[in-house]
């Protein structure tokens, strides 16, 4: 297969470009064989990007707001109804929720996709019966990873704790905590630490999710990244909403140590724009987290799905590119070309994949073909209609029924 004429993002070239900004490029054998200036430079026909990778979603409890109903500008609310709905989950009740998700997601174009479960006290949750059905079920397409969504209050118990990072570990997934305001919150997160280090085990916290000034969760958390030294786990957050309240010197020397942590930052912009704020009339602050800020002082900023008709967020769906496109203007990410590694290298290096979103001879043909033909189009619909490639061949035209897993 050839591609001809097609913009490549800058920040996902992993070749020598040159002057040139107009590529044509050659598919063989579910591979990228060839990148080079294209022969024709005068008609531009779409933007080529890899696929990309959702760093934060909830699959386990996406598509129940019939049965809970939304909590409007209140995340405690929110959380106090999936709570009481989440006792009557089935594992088929579950399984067939993330089906419906991964669908979704697969033919938008999403490679790779990372779900927090919830995970309220030391047992395993029905959910992780029901991921570990889709994992291998999608193994070969989609890569899924998952975290333990578990509030940072039951790592006081170190039993609890201890129960949590075991079964984390055997799953093959990422130990996880809500944090917000706790009591305690330096020691509780390191615990949290100390597990992850015991077991092996990357980390991902839900973070200072809400618009208190106080809420401090991700400066505490790059604190103790770095305290760890050489032997510090991957660590991703998501959320920081309180970080967009602060004032911005505070602000900066927070993303400053993040920076030097390697903490991967992910914003949520759907979720955030929903939730934050809106109580009794209509709300000022945005509710996302400072995504140009963290950019300059050196760290990923990433965008993702999280909620998807839910009690959090009653709307939306498994698009990343609405979710890039609702972000770049929420967070005003211009040049917007200049952010989809929001949305893919950023997030495949976050999630530690083995590829990590370039575009070069040899990469996996694994590439979303836009018909966007500059970055004004690409919060156009027009723009955004796409070819999804995988392994070198348009999912159009490959089987709509999922095969066996491929080993």
């Amino acid at each position: 297969m050839k591609l001809s004429s097609l913009r490549i993002p800058r920040g996902m070239r992993g070749f020598e470009s040159g002057l040139a900004e107009v590529f044509d490029v050659t598919l063989s054998d579910g591979r990228v064989a060839s990148v080079e200036p294209a022969l024709d430079a005068s008609t531009l026909r779409g933007t080529l990007i890899s696929c990309p990778v959702d760093a934060h979603v909830h699959i386990d409890k996406n598509y129940t707001v019939r049965e809970v109903g939304p909590a409007s500008g209140d995340l405690f609310a929110a959380i106090g109804r999936m709570e009481r709905h989440r006792a009557l989950w089935s594992v088929e009740d579950i399984a067939a929720r993330m089906e419906r998700a991964l669908q979704q997601a697969w033919r938008s174009g999403t490679r790779a996709l990372r779900t927090h479960l919830d995970w309220p006290g030391p047992e395993a949750p029905r959910a992780l019966a029901a991921f570990e059905q889709a994992r291998e079920r999608w193994r070969g397409r989609l890569e899924l990873q998952f975290v333990s969504l578990t509030p940072l209050d039951v790592f006081a118990d170190a039993q609890a704790g201890e129960r949590i990072a075991q079964a984390v570990r055997r799953a093959g997934g990422v130990l996880g905590a809500f944090v917000y305001r706790n009591e305690g919150l330096v020691h509780k997160l390191g615990r949290v630490f100390d597990l992850a280090q015991e077991h092996g085990l990357a980390l991902d916290f839900h973070v200072d999710e809400g618009l208190d000034a106080d809420a401090t969760g991700l400066r505490a958390i790059a604190q103790l990244t770095i305290s760890r030294g050489a032997r510090r786990p991957r660590v991703v957050c998501g959320h920081a909403c309180s970080l967009s309240v602060q004032p911005p010197e505070q602000a900066h020397s927070t993303l400053q140590l993040c920076a030097e942590a390697g903490i991967g930052l992910v914003a949520l912009p759907t979720t955030n724009l929903y939730l934050q704020g809106a109580w009794d009339s209509t709300p000022v602050p945005r509710g996302i987290t400072r995504l140009r800020e963290a950019a300059a002082a050196g760290v990923r900023p990433m965008l993702a799905t999280d909620n998807v008709q839910d009690a959090f967020y009653p709307y939306g769906g498994y698009d990343l590119l609405e979710t890039f496109g609702l972000g770049v203007q929420m967070a005003h990410l211009a040049p917007a070309a200049d952010w989809l590694d929001a949305i893919t290298t950023h997030a495949a290096a976050a999630l530690g994949l083995g590829w990590d979103g370039r575009i070069a001879a040899g990469c996996p043909a694994d590439l979303v073909l836009l018909a966007a033909r500059d970055e004004y189009e690409l919060l156009d619909p027009q723009g955004r209609a796409r070819t999804v490639i995988r392994a070198g061949r348009d999912l159009e035209e490959q089987d709509t029924e999922l095969e066996e897993p491929q080993r």
